[in-house]
């Protein structure tokens, strides 16, 4: 499981001229799953997410979650994420998990983060989508399961 995180000031998912999710503070999350991904990964993800300390305290310092801010997740997926790119010119996309596995993880993964706390907006599975957003710091982190 692979996901971009990313601290915005707001963020909108739009599909044509429906805006389909729309958030404030909080992150928009890009997200993958990958062949071999389980529940046990989605909700290691959502639990991390949602109290990983990347908003500004009183005093500047980044020391408050998601959910001590009362911030917003904007979650997009991501497919193109476990594109492997290092040999050829045409990334290979064949490491993403199947259209099935891939939409019951996404949607275990924004249910777990609503359970957590968060307030979820989401784009639209597997859709061709525009995403706008002002990052916030910026802060983004690369996450990968398969890595410590």
């Amino acid at each position: 499981m692979r996901a971009v995180v990313q601290r915005v000031k707001q963020a909108s998912v739009t599909m044509g001229e429906e805006t389909v999710g729309a958030i404030g503070k909080g992150l928009v999350i890009l997200f993958c799953v990958e062949d071999g991904d389980g529940d046990a990964d989605a909700d290691f993800f959502a639990r991390k997410i949602a109290r990983m300390r990347i908003f500004e305290d009183g005093e500047g310092r980044i020391n408050l979650s998601l959910l001590d801010v009362g911030g917003a997740v904007l979650v997009v997926s991501q497919f193109t994420l476990a594109a492997v790119w290092r040999k050829g010119n045409r990334p290979s996309l064949s490491g993403a998990a199947s259209p099935d596995t891939g939409r019951r993880l996404y949607d275990r993964f924004r249910r777990q983060l609503s359970q957590e706390g968060a307030a979820v907006e989401t784009g639209r599975f597997g859709a061709r989508m525009e995403v706008a957003l002002i990052n916030d710091g910026p802060v983004t982190i690369w996450m990968n399961s398969r890595e410590s």
